[in-house]
């Protein structure tokens, strides 16, 4: 069990959720928190927990937060630089990466050099320079556990697995989404607010979106490949709408492992902090009397292009995944501010895939350099649209 932790990303849903969680486990302490622009929520928090230092994305938001908390003895920092101050302080022995997109990478990988635990729910860091993340964490003794209910599940599957070589293959487990079952032609009139409305879980709303266009299986995908160190052909995905079987590995010899539970993102997000110990939690127990049927089915490939898109980044690799992941961040935020349609997402997102110069083996430079083209193609190809 870790005994302090900051936690970048603290009034989001897994934040928050965090926080529920350590407001139970009163022997962990915090050291930081970070967060955008949320200065209400923010102060709360400090007010509550106390850190030694709380960081927003603004120097505008840090000035209103410090007036708000003036009374506290924590320090108020912002911007890239406060965000990595609080993934490297002296104090914190784990930090959660609970803040969204390109932003969470830099600090991850000074909470690594750090040798801090990662608790990784930030999945664009792995997505966009898995190889990276994953050779610096070997390199510096950094112990990263996901978060994401997904890895968490084949995290706890492979517990006992002895050698890699046992493994044949990953099986994802996708609820489908608002959208299962719909056609194209019904998908090109869906609104904003059909698309936040996730069957199973409670999360923010740009992930929600990514779920209804299954790019957020497309990102676990590349996720597990570089998490676990294994090849595209290995990974593999299903429809289980219920949301109970949380994923499996299946080994060569042909069992199957499966991690069940209630979705309820506090069970690995305990894990994260508590591992490799298991305490009580307050998730509701899964009664395999009253959950129902579980079924499982392919994914619909031709419906939800997304998926697909995301499998062919990771073949291709190099910057793919970046560009790839740039221009679904600048998607998603113009189709949450209803300025292109549902369908357009993929279709920005894979002309800007093409548009992007390859850079085969990059470095961290040309990773975000290929995130911020593919951000600035999708930007002038919505402005051809609308002209």
């Amino acid at each position: 069990m870790v005994k302090c932790v900051s936690i970048l990303g603290s009034t989001g849903s897994i934040g928050r959720q965090s926080l529920d969680i350590l407001s139970r486990l009163p022997q962990i302490k915090v050291a930081a928190l970070t967060a955008g622009t949320s200065v209400e929520r923010m102060a709360q928090q400090c007010r509550t927990f106390l850190p030694e230092l709380a960081v927003m994305a603004t120097q505008e938001a840090a000035r209103a937060l410090s007036n708000q908390i003036q009374d506290l003895p924590i320090r108020v920092s912002w911007g890239e630089e406060g965000l990595i101050e609080a993934a490297s302080l002296d104090s914190a022995d784990c930090v959660i990466t609970a803040v969204v997109g390109m932003v969470g990478l830099k600090p991850t990988l000074a909470a690594i050099r750090a040798g801090k635990r990662i608790g990784l729910a930030n999945k664009e860091t792995l997505v966009c320079a898995g190889e990276l993340v994953m050779d610096e964490a070997e390199k510096y003794g950094a112990e990263i556990v996901p978060v994401d209910s997904e890895h968490s599940a084949i995290f706890q599957c492979l517990m006992g697995c002895r050698d890699r070589r046992e493994v044949r293959r990953l099986i994802l487990t996708c609820s489908g989404g608002p959208f299962f079952g719909m056609s194209k032609e019904q998908l090109r009139s869906v609104t904003k607010a059909d698309a936040l409305k996730h069957p199973n879980w409670k999360m923010g709303a740009k992930i929600t979106v990514d779920c209804a266009t299954l790019m957020n299986k497309g990102l676990e995908v590349i996720e597990a490949m570089r998490l676990y160190r294994l090849p595209l052909e290995q990974v593999d995905v299903v429809i289980h709408r219920q949301s109970i079987v949380h994923s499996m590995v299946e080994f060569t010899d042909g069992a199957v492992m499966a991690q069940m539970g209630t979705p309820d993102m506090r069970l690995p997000i305990q894990l994260a902090l508590t591992y490799p110990e298991r305490i009580e939690s307050p998730v509701d127990r899964l009664d395999l009397l009253t959950c129902g049927s579980l079924t499982f089915s392919a994914p619909d490939m031709e419906s939800f292009p997304c998926l697909s898109l995301a499998r062919q980044c990771a073949r291709k690799g190099g910057t793919a995944c970046s560009a790839m992941n740039g221009a679904n961040e600048e998607a998603v935020a113009m189709f949450l501010r209803s300025e292109i349609g549902f369908y357009d997402i993929y279709e920005l997102v894979s002309r800007a895939v093409e548009a992007v110069p390859f850079v085969e083996n990059p470095d961290l430079e040309a990773i975000l350099e290929a995130d911020r083209l593919a951000r600035e193609v999708v930007r002038l190809l919505q402005l051809k649209m609308k002209n």
